[in-house]
């Protein structure tokens, strides 16, 4: 057996140890899928990024002070490990369905269709597409569409003109950009939406999607508007034919609320927690569209669907490996950080934060935005704080109030910060500066959607 199919086997054993858990409880499962994460980790050796290296580095340190400081150390670490497991399912589960949609035609036609539409269309269908896409294909998205756009903005297409070949790809970029920034927000089985509802069991997606949706109802408004205002808007070229249907995207959305309806179904049937409920209806969801896509093939396509999903596991997951650790040790440490902290001693806190009522939840968005950009992932800022922020109890500030404002500020952190994965892969496609794309090409956007987003959460009806 390869290398990389042995990790991969240890990541499967992490995945179906903790699904178990999940579903039917049981410490034993989980002391399974925590001994196939440490030797997962083990076997990663020195392929993964200085981010995940590093956040590994920290997490021993704050086993070390756990074992010090805490009056129960081994149940506190046991829950923490079992957290990072949690995680690691989590990227695996949502990984599956990149599978049947890399090679879904349906795919590469509603790509070719956003991007042909004419100028006036193109920034919000490009941005709402992205946002559909990036709920199935995450950080994909990026690589997928942005290759795109450069095989699509030659110069031929701008009629010689250098101006609005540069102007075009800005504007696109930007539109790809929020848009899968979106996507963390509108979709129920993100990685948002299970970093807080996993840490905050007393809020259910219901009570979340009307802040998180509104916020990301303004985010979109608010980028298309500014792309207009912006513009600029050069004569079109009228020598190209007819512009293309958007029933591929049409099409594409309603296998999208087939797969969502399938996780909330589960949810309703099991009987369990929507975070969860994720981690069974991506893989089934994703099966189902394999077998779709082969059910010529016999016995609808289920046998070779397995198949599929058998030979071409090592090369899905991978590259994951970065992801997953990032995302799970953000979460061990959440956990130990929340474990390790007296609640007694954050009164002198409450004391400066109780006064700012609702406004702390703005403050709490405005934290992760800063924090990224000197290069904490927003994935470990919104770990802790919605781990700590709820023991404070501040009048107005409700749990759903918290984790929705940290939300956005994860999606604000995407579209800003220089040392984030999203707008690197932007700066590698484009050859402009991570930091001119952040500041320069999205300055205006942010300051116009900050004050928008302070005002919703802090005048927000619900």
């Amino acid at each position: 057996m390869s290398l990389a199919r042995l990790r991969v086997s240890f990541l499967l054993l992490v995945t179906l140890t903790t699904l178990i858990h999940l579903v039917s409880g049981g410490a034993v499962w989980q002391a399974l899928g925590i001994a196939a994460l440490l030797l997962y980790l083990i076997t990663l050796g020195g392929q993964l990024s200085r981010m995940a290296k590093g956040l590994l580095l920290v997490s021993a340190v704050f086993t070390l002070l756990a074992l010090w400081r805490s009056s129960s150390p081994i149940q506190l670490l046991f829950e923490a490990s079992g957290r990072f497991a949690f995680f690691a399912t989590f990227v695996v589960a949502l990984s599956m369905l990149r599978l049947p949609a890399y090679r879904s035609r349906l795919v590469r036609r509603c790509g070719k269709s956003m991007l042909l539409q004419p100028p006036s269309r193109r920034y919000p269908i490009l941005s709402l597409g992205s946002a559909l896409f990036g709920i199935i294909l995450n950080i994909g998205v990026l690589n997928l569409f942005a290759a795109m756009i450069e095989k699509s903005n030659t110069l031929g297409a701008a009629q010689g003109r250098a101006w609005v070949q540069q102007a075009r790809q800005r504007r696109m970029m930007l539109a790809l950009l929020r848009g899968f920034s979106l996507a963390p927000l509108i979709s129920p089985m993100g990685i948002g939406v299970a970093v807080v509802l996993s840490s905050l069991p007393q809020v259910t997606w219901l009570q979340l999607a009307p802040y998180i949706l509104g916020a990301a109802l303004l985010i979109f408004l608010t980028g298309w508007a500014v792309d207009f205002f912006t513009g600029p808007h050069p004569p079109a070229n009228k020598s190209h034919g007819a512009i293309p249907s958007l029933r591929p995207l049409g099409q594409f959305s309603v296998l999208l609320l087939g797969i969502v309806a399938l996780v909330f179904s589960i949810a309703w049937l099991l009987e369990l927690r929507l975070p969860i409920a994720a981690l069974l209806g991506a893989p089934t969801g994703a099966l189902i569209w394999l077998a779709w896509q082969r059910r010529r093939i016999g016995y609808a396509g289920v046998p070779a669907a397995i198949s599929a999903v058998h030979r071409q596991l090592p090369w899905l997951l991978s590259p994951s490996a970065n992801e997953i650790v990032v995302l799970g040790a953000a979460g061990y440490l959440g956990h130990l950080c929340v474990g390790l902290v007296d609640t007694q001693q954050l009164a002198p806190l409450l004391v400066v934060l109780d006064p700012w009522g609702p406004f702390n939840a703005v403050l709490a968005m405005l934290m992760v935005v800063g924090l990224a950009q000197v290069g904490v992932n927003p994935i470990v800022t919104v770990t802790l704080l919605v781990g700590l922020l709820p023991q404070l109890g501040i009048e107005g500030l409700t749990p759903a109030l918290i984790g929705a404002s940290l939300m956005v500020g994860w999606a604000l952190a995407l579209m800003s910060s220089p040392m984030t994965a999203s707008m690197l892969i932007l700066s590698r496609f484009t050859g402009v500066s991570a930091t001119r794309i952040g500041y320069r090409w999205n300055g205006r956007f942010l300051v116009a959607s900050i004050p928008l987003l302070a005002a919703w959460f802090v005048w927000s009806p619900f």
